[in-house]
């Protein structure tokens, strides 16, 4: 969530029929590093952009951005947990969570499909012969972006050749295995009890240290899921069911503390974690990186969700940072939903220009960020809540 994580006050406040709304607090600070860490992988792929231009095998500032989906993915378990452990299968059917997910993630999803399509056809991108792309294959690279059918690398509507899974949106990639964490959570994880969840969540660590460690996917790093190929589609569940399920049990048996400070705290250091440069192994492997890797996910993130759930937000000072936190929270999934197609407009100017330093690059980059924010915001006012608003009026997820 992908992506993408997504809060119940969000939810909540558009179900005002639901007595259940006001019963529990939300937390606010966690909605807020959400937002942090969705600004983090715009920038990161604004990098990733001179990156490929400059044709340099590293990415520079921001090194590790990537990892903002293993943060976003243990945040979605810990509130999906945190809102509905106590009423999945009992005041809630399936059917019920079902469409509250639907209503959350798919409205966002359909724009960020329809967004890639017009930005394809400004590129005017081609394939790799030269020839232009045909129209039908894009309607239909956006008809399955739409349905969530992924290609497979080299099928006709891999309109981009890159194999990217969503080929007009590559991070929905991450949306796609949120949607199969919910589906799992729904149909199995949440009746497991808390002894099986936590060896359950132990394996899955296990498998995620060796696929980082010993870089199972030969990529240098773990920033694998986007493709629909063997080692990409298990690097993505890993990627996606380790910090799932590790939220989900902090949610269930971790009490929260008392924290000062708690929101500027985590922003800081998610920016030092995403800042911190490459680690290469002996004889040039990925050794380190991949250990690095591993140990912020299964260590340090559980960590930052705990401080995040023990902030505190009071008068003062806090005023400003429960502000700061809630328009974040309100950005955030917007914002990683429909920023690539901007991405995909700067790289496409970066190339034509041969941009190969950060000062050519900083000009465009900047905008592209600050493009990505409007373009987010306005996304969410007057599309994601008046179109999520009007699905719970006509649907009613009631539980």
């Amino acid at each position: 969530m992908s992506v993408r994580a997504y809060f119940c006050y969000m939810e909540h406040s558009l179900l005002p029929d639901s007595a259940y709304a006001n019963t529990k607090p939300h937390y606010q600070i966690l909605d807020g590093l959400r937002g942090v860490a969705a600004i983090l992988v715009v920038i990161y792929h604004v990098f990733e952009g001179l990156a490929i231009s400059s044709g340099s095998p590293s990415i520079i500032v921001i090194n590790h951005g990537y990892l903002a989906v293993d943060f976003f993915f243990i945040l979605s378990g810990f509130v999906v947990g945190y809102a509905y452990d106590d009423r999945i299968g009992k005041s809630m059917s399936l059917w019920q969570f079902a469409k509250r997910r639907l209503i959350r993630l798919h409205p966002m999803i359909v724009l960020a499909a329809v967004l890639g399509a017009i930005s394809f056809f400004v590129e005017r991108d081609v394939l790799g012969n030269g020839e232009a792309v045909p129209g039908a294959l894009i309607l239909l690279a956006l008809l399955c972006t739409v349905l969530f059918i992924p290609a497979v690398p080299q099928s006709c509507h891999e309109v981009r050749g890159g194999g990217e899974m969503f080929p007009l949106n590559g991070p929905v990639w991450s949306l796609f295995f949120e949607y199969i964490g919910n589906l799992l959570y729904a149909l199995f994880i949440h009746r497991l009890s808390n002894k099986t969840l936590l060896g359950l969540t132990v394996v899955l660590g296990a498998g995620l240290a060796w696929f980082a460690v010993t870089d199972a996917s030969a990529c240098g790093f773990l920033s694998v899921g986007w493709k629909c190929e063997p080692l990409h589609m298990a690097g993505g569940l890993l990627r996606m069911l380790f910090p799932f399920c590790a939220g989900l049990l902090m949610a269930r048996c971790v009490t929260p503390g008392r924290v000062r400070g708690a929101f500027w705290i985590c922003s800081a250091a998610l920016i030092v974690l995403f800042m911190v440069p490459y680690l290469p192994g002996a004889a040039g492997g990925c050794l380190f990186n991949g250990i690095y890797e591993a140990f912020c996910i299964i260590c340090l993130f559980p960590l930052l969700l705990w401080v995040g759930a023990s902030g505190t937000l009071g008068g003062g000072a806090g005023a400003i940072s429960s502000r700061v936190c809630n328009f974040l929270g309100n950005m955030s999934y917007p914002l990683y939903a429909v920023h690539y197609p901007v991405m995909y407009l700067l790289y496409s100017w970066m190339l034509a220009h041969e941009v190969r330093t950060l000062q050519e690059a900083l000009p465009m980059g900047a905008l592209a960020v600050i493009c990505s924010l409007l373009l987010a915001f306005a996304s969410w006012k007057f599309y994601d809540v008046p179109v999520r608003r009007w699905l719970t009026r006509i649907w009613r997820p009631t539980s």
